[in-house]
């Protein structure tokens, strides 16, 4: 690889140049701008009474649009019970007890109210399953 040196390769020139004695008087423009007088015209936002109108038009429509926005952007799911069920099934970390430690009294009573298994159909299921012992133990 080939050495760079910069002190021997050429100097490209910016292209920037100042003109001849720019700055032998510069300071005295500067002052000679500040100490005029100069009036600025300042156009004040409350004369303009063609804009105010536009202006509330606007603040109206999009005070409107903000509860159809809403609308369309808080969409709420429906989910499924099997999926939410089998979700929950086939997650390892998660066990009976978190799911009892997160329930309210209202929650355990519900299930408590779902579930109406009679004495007939228990005694079937459980005549007709071998492995009583395991469900028995759950």
């Amino acid at each position: 690889m080939k050495t760079f040196k910069l002190e021997k390769e050429p100097k490209i020139s910016t292209g920037f140049r100042t003109p001849e004695h720019y700055f032998d008087d510069f300071s005295v423009k500067i002052l000679a701008e500040i100490n005029t007088d100069k009036k600025v015209k300042v156009i004040p936002f409350y004369r303009h009474k063609r804009i105010i109108p536009w202006v509330a038009a606007a603040a109206v429509i999009i005070a409107l649009m903000i509860p159809a926005l809403n609308k369309y952007n808080n969409s709420n799911i429906e989910i499924d019970e099997n999926a939410l069920e089998s979700y929950l099934a086939y997650q390892s970390n998660l066990n009976q007890y978190d799911l009892i430690r997160e329930m309210d009294n209202k929650d355990i009573q519900a299930i408590n109210e779902s579930i109406g298994l009679e004495e007939d159909v228990l005694e079937d299921i459980l005549s007709s399953n071998p492995n009583i012992e395991n469900l028995i133990s759950e």
